[in-house]
């Protein structure tokens, strides 16, 4: 068996695809640890985890510290990767895995010749435009960490995605087994809209969950908010008809669900996908992969997406459309039905139980003895 190290950060979508191959590997016997930030050690460790205990990386709480500039470092922090090697010192590991965004920690690994794959947790075509060629590709540049040079030298790239919403582009290490998208049949339920935006701090998010609130109004339907960890609940206005909660599951909140406003997080998104949800999306980060994702589901019929600037009005009838029009929720079933014949899981853990067993990397010969 086979000893895997785990390299994340305290994001939001980018944690739920790492746990579950890490527990599917724990499962098929291989012993999983994880470095990330010390504001997630105690999710982690709940979670079934050993984890490594950060001492040069930067501090960064999801819930608190997002700032664009702020990530711009996270993303860049090489001291992840001097604690990603000295983790591999005191204990080694047949692969490391690294979350796609650390790149400090991926060139730490590609220099010191440390076997790794990197985790793609969101759209490729995302990927390529805001990372590689947008402003966080030139900051990565300017900081000498070679992004591109950091994922070619990965022995693979497992992309999470949806073929029919996001094409995998040529590359030779780079395998796509599908999303990481929990579901539960669907159950008999009234109308219903669920509301959920990002677990990040976005700046003027809780304007944005007001008037999708105040949208609702007037729709033959319930509507289930989940506030999220930045946003109190208390400080929204409601109504008979809206609930609102600090957290709401997707495996608690969607099988009954009509509608799904979600920010086009990639996680979210997927989510109400696999269970045939037709989507409004309202991106909330232009630099994030939001604007993509809610552009592939405009365009596969499956949701309507919005500005974040958009009026209570202009809300109010995309919401109405999504729970009148029936060509919506029939685009979202088909994209439910492939979603569920994938098993991104299984298929991920068998790619990374692979290489740390020492096979030979995708497209690459196998090494000699």
């Amino acid at each position: 068996m086979s000893t895997i190290l785990f390299v994340t950060w305290d994001g939001g979508g980018n944690v739920p695809p790492a746990t579950a191959l890490a527990h599917e590997l724990v499962r098929r016997g291989h012993t999983v640890r994880f470095l990330g930030h010390a504001s997630q050690e105690e999710a982690l460790t709940s979670d079934g985890f050993a984890f490594v205990r950060p001492r040069h990386a930067r501090r960064f709480d999801s819930a608190r510290d997002y700032t664009p500039l702020r990530m711009l470092g996270v993303f860049a922090d090489t001291g992840m990767g001097r604690d990603l090697l000295d983790a591999l010192a005191v204990e080694p590991a047949d692969l490391v895995v690294v979350d796609s965004f650390m790149f400090g920690a991926m060139d730490a690994a590609r220099r010191a010749g440390v076997r790794y794959a990197v985790l793609e947790h969101m759209y490729a075509a995302a990927y390529r435009a805001g990372i590689l060629r947008g402003p966080m590709g030139l900051n990565l540049r300017l900081r000498r960490l070679g992004p591109q040079q950091a994922l070619d030298g990965a022995a693979l790239r497992l992309l999470m995605t949806l073929p029919e919403l996001d094409p995998a582009p040529a590359a030779t290490n780079l395998s796509q087994v599908g999303p990481v998208a929990a579901w539960s049949p669907r159950v008999a339920s009234e109308p219903t809209i669920v509301i959920g935006l990002s677990t990040f701090g976005y700046p003027g998010m809780t304007g944005v969950l007001q008037r999708l609130v105040d949208a609702s109004e007037g729709l033959p339907a319930r509507v289930l908010v989940s506030a999220g960890p930045t946003i109190d609940p208390a400080t929204l206005r409601t109504r008979r008809g809206v609930e609102v909660h600090r957290w709401l599951a997707h495996r608690d909140s969607l099988p009954g669900a009509s509608v799904l406003v979600t920010h086009g997080g990639h996680g979210s998104t997927m989510a109400g996908l696999a269970h045939d949800l037709p989507l409004l999306v309202v991106p909330l980060d232009g630099k994030a992969d939001h604007e993509v994702v809610g552009r592939s589901i405009e365009a596969s019929g499956a949701g309507r997406t919005v500005s974040r600037r958009a009026s209570t009005g202009e809300l109010h009838e995309a919401l109405r459309t999504l729970l009148e029009v029936p060509g919506y929720a029939t685009a979202a079933a088909r994209l439910g039905t492939a979603i569920r014949a994938t098993d991104a899981v299984a298929d991920g853990a068998t790619a990374l139980e692979a290489l740390s067993n020492g096979a030979a990397e995708p497209g690459r010969p196998a090494a000699r003895p």
